[in-house]
């Protein structure tokens, strides 16, 4: 499941840059070619995640982010309105890369049981954010202190709406083992393995990226559901 935001449609090595042109003589400079449409957006969003995987890097501005595109800021801001509006661009890609994958597990159990798809899906949460360390500091909200405030408002409904989906995942399971009040005992473990995962995650940004979240995760999930 390897999920980087070079990913979202292009890598660094498809970032624009001049095609070589054999017929021009030698030392003259080829000519650059014209980004396709919302490829530079892609490029930016790209280069934005990259620096955010700098372990320690500090508040990133859009005067950083151009010195690394080699780009002035105006140039950013054809692109995007605001730097907020970049990392509106990062949230999708985060909500667009987990829920695709929850929705399967949820819509399509198979034969497995309630507690197993929960596992699973914290599981792929944690997956994800392994192999997105950039990811990770937008999910904690260390990347978005100072910036606007509906951003972190969007990462804490992104959570809610995560737990809302283990909830539905173990209620059945809850029900199944006799539980007196299964409705509560789903919520309470949603709500646990919920924290399991911004724990996880706080821990890996806060070590510069070296304590791996999926640390023994099948004998820590193994415990939990």
């Amino acid at each position: 499941m390897k999920e980087s935001i070079g990913y979202i449609c292009c890598s660094m090595s498809n970032s624009p840059q001049a095609t070589p042109d054999p017929s021009a003589p030698d030392g003259a400079a080829a000519p650059r070619r014209r980004p396709r449409p919302g490829e530079r957006r892609e490029q930016i969003l790209h280069v934005l995640a990259a620096m955010l995987e700098q372990p320690g890097a500090e508040r990133i501005t859009t005067a950083a982010l151009a010195r690394q595109l080699s780009v002035s800021e105006a140039a950013l801001y054809r692109h995007f309105a605001s730097k907020a509006q970049m990392f509106e661009g990062l949230i999708d890609f985060i909500e667009r890369s987990v829920f695709t994958l929850v929705r399967q597990v949820v819509d399509h159990p198979g034969e497995a049981g309630g507690a197993q798809r929960a596992a699973h899906i914290t599981a792929m949460v944690l997956q994800f954010a392994e192999r997105n360390p950039g990811m990770v500091r937008v999910m904690v909200g260390d990347a978005l202190v100072f910036e606007n405030e509906r951003l972190q408002q969007r990462m804490n409904l992104f959570f809610d709406k995560l737990e809302a989906m283990l909830r539905q995942c173990l209620r059945p399971a809850a029900e199944d083992e006799g539980a007196a009040a299964p409705t509560l005992q789903a919520q309470v473990r949603a709500a646990a393995l919920c924290d399991l995962l911004r724990g996880r995650l706080q821990r890996y940004a806060r070590t510069g990226f070296r304590r791996l979240p999926t640390e023994h995760m099948d004998a820590t999930l193994a415990l939990m559901v």
